[in-house]
């Protein structure tokens, strides 16, 4: 699945100062609207508050304060999100969530600024809302669950083979055959029933043949020897 991370949003209604253009055609519909809401990216102080729109597709904040400035993530790409009230946490009651970002095996910083110091917002694992009325961190916790049962993580095509390939390795009776068969064994025919095979790892045939072998070579003769105690009995009566 491709990882949209955290992203600059400016697109407003109204010259650039109204609510959010959401992708409509798309089916985006907006679920809530929650004013004065502050935000905090990552280990960065809070900025100053905004408005926080929750579509049916991903998050938006957008400044109060700077009408060019704001934020938007996908909720597919929010692998979690939680109400936290714990002050050793963090100073204020808010939402938090953690985004999934692309990995950079060529990056060991994980730090979220550019060499330059600027904002790298695709580096950003954790955001922070905040809302003045912490009244409302029970209801923005409910949109963000209802929205993101909207948004199920897709199932590639590549995984689904994966997955058939890890769970077919189920095998009729007449594929199971272990040691050679009845033929090679002569009259010791070695059990071919699937019920044989439990733990059996591929490769590992002649692992089971063996014991399978002189279990019933014991079996066999556990039965000789009842049959001689009985012909002894007969014998002495």
């Amino acid at each position: 699945m491709v990882v949209g991370g955290l992203r600059e949003f400016a697109h407003r209604t109204g010259n650039g100062s109204g609510t959010p253009v959401l992708e409509e055609s798309n089916g985006e519909e907006l679920m809530r609207v929650q004013p004065s809401v502050a935000v905090a990216l990552g280990n960065r102080s809070l900025e100053s508050p905004g408005t926080l729109y929750i579509t049916s597709r991903k998050l938006i904040w957008l400044s109060d304060v700077d009408m060019a400035k704001g934020y938007a993530v996908d909720f597919l790409s929010i692998s979690l999100h939680a109400v936290s009230r714990d002050q050793e946490a963090y100073s204020s009651p808010c939402i938090y969530t953690q985004i999934e970002v692309e990995d950079d095996e060529d990056e060991e910083d994980e730090d979220d600024t550019e060499s330059t110091g600027a904002l790298d917002l695709s580096k950003i694992r954790e955001m922070r809302l905040v809302p003045s009325d912490s009244t409302q961190l029970d209801t923005l916790f409910d949109v963000f669950c209802e929205c993101a049962e909207l948004n199920p993580e897709p199932i590639e095509e590549e995984e689904e083979e994966e997955e058939e390939e890890e769970h077919n390795w189920v095998f009729s009776a007449d594929q199971m055959v272990v040691g050679g068969g009845a033929e090679e064994d002569g009259e010791w025919p070695i059990s071919q029933s699937p019920t044989s095979v439990i733990g059996l790892s591929i490769g590992d045939e002649g692992g089971l043949a063996q014991p399978m072998l002189e279990l019933q070579i014991n079996d066999q003769r556990f039965d000789d020897a009842e049959e001689m105690v009985h012909e002894s009995e007969t014998k002495d009566h």
